[in-house]
């Protein structure tokens, strides 16, 4: 038992790490609707993977990163709005992972999907979650300055020989991985509230990129384990623990914002 809470706490520290170095540039470059179609799109990952009798964790891994891809290739190759082309696939893929679900042999429960499940971590997923945090660390010192340049103006910085579509692409990438990672935590309806309630509640004390980057992982972090302990305690679905904690992180540090 002991191990097991041992995987548990480190699997919530993992992922709001993680969360909370791709959240800051999500809130930024305001893709909160595109972190919502991933998540969306990782509940196709499931059915494919039950209808093939894979583990589906692989499938959903696959799926999003699939979906990543092609995302930013249509964004650039379409004249749809973006907002148009990400609710067509949210949407489209959602229904279409719901009919694949209702053929599937094995019986699974949507609200573990949906909300997360405690009971359904294993170190195996702890151990993903811990690679996922290096490689994000990893592409964070190789180009936290090529991404702050492309937040600021993309056109800019293409223009100064920033790799923008290459840099772009590995974000994406990144963001696909932690949302398909996180499903077993979180849910696929709430893991784009983990990425976006820590860098918008450490925004309000943030005067800098870094400090912000610095206050999200805290918050994140905190609301990680803190929502695991509630959900253990209480008997909570996981994903609304987690969130819960990091809506009260936000509300908290609200006031402080008048005070600056």
């Amino acid at each position: 038992m002991n191990d097991w809470l041992l995987w548990i706490g480190l699997a919530g520290i993992m992922l709001g790490l993680t969360a909370a170095l791709l959240g800051v540039f999500v809130v930024w470059q305001k893709q909160s609707y595109f972190g919502a179609t991933l998540a969306h799109t990782a509940l196709l990952g499931v059915a494919l993977g039950l209808l093939l009798r894979i583990d589906w964790q692989w499938s959903v891994i696959a799926v999003a990163l699939l979906t990543g891809w092609a995302v930013h290739a249509l964004m650039r190759r379409t004249r749809l709005s973006s907002d148009t082309l990400l609710g067509m696939l949210a949407h489209s893929t959602l229904a279409i992972a719901l009919v694949l679900l209702s053929y599937t042999p094995v019986q699974i429960s949507l609200d573990s999907l949906l909300f997360g499940d405690l009971l359904a971590i294993t170190p195996q997923d702890a151990w993903l979650l811990s690679g996922l945090t290096l490689l994000t660390g990893l592409f964070y010192w190789r180009h936290w300055r090529d991404l702050l340049n492309i937040t600021l103006n993309r056109e800019l910085a293409f223009a100064e020989g920033v790799p923008v579509q290459r840099v772009e692409r590995l974000f994406i990438l990144l963001l696909s991985l932690v949302i398909a990672l996180s499903i077993k935590l979180v849910g696929v309806l709430l893991i784009t509230s983990l990425l976006i309630l820590p860098p918008a509640a450490a925004r309000h004390l943030s005067r800098t990129p870094e400090q912000m980057l610095a206050g999200s992982v805290l918050i994140a972090v905190v609301s990680g384990v803190g929502g695991l302990a509630l959900s253990w305690q209480l008997d909570w679905p996981s994903g609304p623990a987690i969130v819960v904690v990091a809506t009260a992180g936000f509300l908290l540090l609200l006031p402080l914002r008048r005070g600056q």
